[in-house]
Formats: structure tokens, C-alpha cells, sequence
């Protein structure tokens, strides 16, 4: 039985945080068995808004060593790099000639962009949701792993894909939302402010490049409270969140431990976060000490890029073959 593609991608800015793992990354390891599995790193999309492009390709090398350290298998995914894969930039541009200004100005991340850089509101900005559709409509995937905030830009991709089917013929299936039907973790900053992000408060973020020793200091900044003053009250959400990340790394015993001193209202923040810090420190290090090999080690990383793209470009010859074909644009 043919195996159904999966398409998920990820921008080289910032570094890969310990949300990045458990909400998207630990689900594609499982992935890469039971689907057939495109990754890619997706430098082309840095571009509408990191212009400087000094550190670009060390940021790539980066994030293929942290997926792979983190679990994905080169030889049973396609994991490689956007701009490897030319068919992706010339399925971007006949879509483009299917979206229209109206609906592009109107996406949220865009009018989020504009309000972040309005000197830099530039043409790759407005047309993102396009070079998004062109990801994962150049390998016909019908499953896309996306948080809430990347829903808007699947269902513009559908449209896409539609409105080529209604004008040339089916080339498209449509792609769905896909993460196993259950919720993913949300993991929070750690100053109690939003989900943990690449870029910003470093300081209330878990970097998957963290030594043990930040790791630590982190966690015992970490924002708590003098503790409930009633049984069984409802935790804060800041409180929460450092329960959320103990039952990641820590064993159920301890959590049960403290979940039963947070209940009986004898709770020592102090101890909880010693415990979670040592956790979380054996959690990260083996992932840091591998990245950090692979990232070392430029034969192998060029290996798995070449190959990588190999392995995209088959599928997404055939597809540009069929999107040529139904256009009208074969001429040699």
C-alpha cells in the first residue's frame, strides 16, 4: 500500500527550542515511519525578512544536525534544503498568477509582518502564503503538521490548488491538518509571557544548544508564586507550564510527588525547579552533544543535503512534468 506524503517545513532563524521539539519534532520522528516523510529547511522564506545573509547558511547546517540529533532518519526522509529544490520556485511563480493582491494583503502574518518591519514590506512578504502552497503542493501532500497560527496559510494552499484544478485540469489533492488527532504540548515561556520562541526573551527559553548550566539557570528563574493557600486550587498558567515540562522529562514519581505537595498546599518552588533543572539538563544534553557532532562533521552534512534534495526532486519533477503538461507550457 502506497504510503501518504507528508510535508512539513522549518525557517533557519534563531535557534530550536525545547517547544519546537515537543510540539512539532518528536511527532515527525514518529512520522517517518508510518508516511512517506518530506522535510525541509526552508531558507527561502528567511529571505522576505532576514535580507542579511551572512549567517544563513551556518543557521541551515544548524537545523539539519538538530533534526537529525533529534531523531529524524535521512535514509527514511527526504530532509533537505528549499532552494535545492528549484521545482519549488517555479511551481511558486504560476501560482502566484492564481492569488490575488486582495486576499494576500489581508493574512494575518502578513499584516503582523508589516507592523514588526514596515520599512521592509517586500513582494516575497505579501506572496509567502504562495511559496507555502508551492512547498507542499510541488510533492502533492496530502497531510501538512501546522500550529493555529499556519491554518490560514493551509486553507489559502486548498484555494490555490483549486482554482488550478477548475482552470487546467486535477493535478492537486487537497492537504490537510495533520497531527495524530491529539493536542499538541504547549509549552510556554518561562516567564509566564506566550509559548517559548526563537528570537524572543532568550533568557525564559530552552534552547536544544543550551549547556546544562544555562539550562539551569534558566529554570531557576523561572516565574513562580508564594504557592497555593487552599487544597486542590487551579494552578496559574506559569505554574502549569513548569508541571507541563516536568512530566516531559521527569519521572512520573516525581511529578506525582509534587503535584501531591502543590494539593496539600506544601510546595517548595525551590526544590521543584532543582528537580526539573537536573531533568531537563539530562533531557537536552544528549540532543546538544549530537547536533553538535553532525554539525561538526561538513561530509556528512553535505550528504544528507545532496541527498536529500535527490530524493525531493523525484517527486517534485513528476509534479512539475503534470503542472507543464496541464498549462500548456512543454515546449521541449
Amino acid at each position: 500500500m502506497k504510503k501518504e506524503v507528508v510535508l512539513s517545513g522549518i525557517r533557519p532563524t534563531g535557534f530550536l527550542h525545547l517547544g519546537n521539539y515537543f510540539g512539532a519534532m518528536r511527532n515527525y520522528v514518529r512520522m517517518q515511519d508510518e508516511y512517506n516523510c518530506y522535510f525541509f529547511v526552508a531558507d527561502l522564506h528567511s529571505l522576505t525578512t532576514h535580507p542579511d545573509t551572512k549567517e544563513l547558511r551556518n543557521s541551515v547546517m544548524r537545523v539539519i544536525a538538530e533534526n537529525v540529533a533529534c531523531g529524524l532518519d535521512p535514509e527514511k526522509v527526504a530532509l533537505y534544503v528549499q532552494s535545492t529544490v528549484p521545482e519549488v520556485s517555479e511551481l511558486y511563480l504560476y501560482l502566484n498568477m492564481l492569488a490575488y493582491k486582495g486576499e494576500l494583503e489581508k493574512t494575518t502574518t502578513f499584516k503582523d509582518k508589516v507592523r514588526l518591519q514596515p520599512d521592509n514590506v517586500n513582494a516575497g512578504l505579501l506572496t509567502y502564503p504562495v511559496l507555502m502552497a508551492a512547498d507542499i503542493l510541488v510533492h502533492r501532500a496530502v497531510k501538512v503538521p501546522v500550529g493555529k497560527d499556519q491554518e490560514q496559510h493551509l486553507e489559502m494552499t486548498r484555494n490555490f490548488a483549486e482554482r488550478f484544478n477548475h482552470r487546467y485540469g486535477e493535478v492537486f489533492p487537497l492537504p490537510q491538518a495533520f497531527n495524530y488527532g491529539t493536542s499538541l504540548a504547549k509549552i510556554m515561556s518561562l516567564d509566564g509571557n506566550g509559548k517559548m520562541s526563537k528570537s524572543e526573551n532568550q533568557m525564559s527559553t530552552l534552547y536544544l544548544a543550551d549547556d546544562d548550566d544555562l539550562i539551569r539557570k534558566k529554570i531557576m528563574k523561572a516565574k513562580t508564586d508564594s504557592g497555593p493557600t487552599e487544597p486542590n486550587a487551579e494552578k496559574p498558567d506559569y505554574i502549569e507550564n513548569l508541571f507541563t515540562l516536568m512530566g516531559l522529562v521527569s519521572s512520573p514519581d516525581v511529578l506525582e510527588k509534587f503535584n501531591a505537595d502543590f494539593n496539600n498546599c506544601v510546595i517548595r518552588y525551590g526544590d521543584m525547579k532543582k528537580q526539573l533543572a537536573e531533568d531537563m539538563a539530562k533531557f537536552i544534553h544528549p540532543i546538544r552533544e549530537k547536533a553538535a557532532a553532525i554539525q561538526a562533521d561538513k561530509n556528512l552534512l553535505d550528504k544528507i543535503i545532496r541527498d536529500g534534495a535527490e530524493k525531493a526532486r523525484i517527486n517534485t519533477n513528476a509534479t512539475i512534468k503534470a503542472v507543464r503538461d496541464a498549462i500548456g507550457v512543454h515546449y521541449i
